[in-house]
């Protein structure tokens, strides 16, 4: 079972924190990439480190503050600066050649909305996975889960509003704000309003699916890239995504591979008509394992390459209207423990 980090005070305390924490957890991820990087991009980690720079104009014009977090988690972990801006550079620097699993839904239903989850990526990073539950001195309590050393991936705030994460495989990659810095930029936004706002006119600066919800009911899709995004509104109270672009606006090319189109058809079979809701049945959905290897509940495809096999890490069930976020480390189908987390 995962611990939960609590972190607090200003941006500089959180990332000191957090980088002391969990400095072997942000080491070994930094191998990780670096391996990653070399086999699709053909960048060692130096020339890695220098890519990511590019993006530092972008951070200083969208979310200058979370700089000092980027200092901080670096000091923490006895690294320099660049070296965490790059993990949280990962998807604009290798996502044009490898791409992420994750299928992912929000669901409205008598009353209460809800955002589920599986985060599909390497093995080598199952261990790497931190639950981050954040008190910032100018910004709302957040939890997020994801690997170490980055600001944000997959959470929800005080406020009521939850981010889920899909991978969008694509050659673009311009200007605004990466992926995981307009995450946590997200997970700090004071309601649904704020947040179409970030991804309108920060923008992001490589393709992915951002799906939004907030504890009054709202949710949507957005599909963001460097131009406006992609919108998908929800149908039937719900929108569904796995790794490849569907909104009608889609203004860039993707390159999914062919188990994305399988998983979302089999989450619209599963949530068409949706079963009433709850964590454990959401849980259940999330566990499915039809048209294995390609199902939603991801395991070991032996017959792939070693660097493009991909796994559920993990699964998460987010009931927004009581801030609760119920996460299931490695396959949802096995786990024999869920970690309920409920911020006030």
């Amino acid at each position: 079972m995962l611990d939960v980090t609590h972190l607090r005070g200003s941006r500089h305390a959180i990332g000191v924190a957090h980088g002391q924490r969990h400095a072997a957890q942000i080491q070994r991820s930094i191998e990780v990439y670096d391996r990653l990087f070399q086999d699709f991009v053909g960048l060692d980690w130096a020339a890695a480190r220098q890519e990511a720079r590019r993006f530092i104009p972008a951070i200083e014009r969208g979310f200058p503050s979370i700089l000092d977090e980027l200092e901080g988690i670096a000091e923490g972990a006895d690294l320099q600066r660049d070296d965490i801006l790059t993990l949280n550079c990962r998807s604009e620097i290798s996502l044009t050649q490898a791409s992420g699993g994750c299928s992912a839904f929000s669901l409205y239903q008598q009353g209460r909305q809800w955002l589920a989850q599986n985060w599909d990526w390497r093995l080598d990073q199952l261990d790497n996975v931190v639950v981050l539950h954040i008190e910032g001195d100018d910004a709302p309590p957040l939890v997020s889960v994801g690997e170490a050393g980055m600001l944000a991936k997959i959470g929800l705030n005080a406020h009521g509003l939850g981010v889920c994460l899909n991978a969008i495989r694509s050659q673009t990659c311009g200007d605004g704000l990466p992926i995981h810095v307009a995450l946590r930029k997200l997970l700090e936004s004071d309601g649904f309003t704020s947040a179409q706002r970030i991804v309108a006119e920060d923008r992001v600066a490589s393709p992915a699916h951002f799906l939004v919800a907030s504890a009054a009911g709202q949710a949507a899709g957005f599909e963001v890239h460097p131009g406006p995004p992609g919108v998908l509104k929800p149908s039937g109270g719900r929108v569904i995504h796995t790794n490849h672009l569907c909104a009608a606006t889609a203004c860039v090319t993707d390159f999914p591979k062919p188990d994305s189109h399988v998983r979302l058809r089999r989450l619209d079979e599963l949530l068409d008509p949706p079963p009433r809701a709850s964590v454990s049945a959401l849980f259940d959905v999330l566990s499915d394992h039809h048209n294995a290897p390609m199902s939603i509940c991801k395991h070991t495809d032996i017959d792939l390459p070693d660097a493009e096999r991909m796994e559920t890490l993990f699964s998460v069930v987010m009931a927004l209207d009581e801030r609760t976020l119920h996460l299931r480390h490695g396959y949802p189908c096995k786990a024999r423990q869920t970690l309920s987390i409920a911020l006030d």
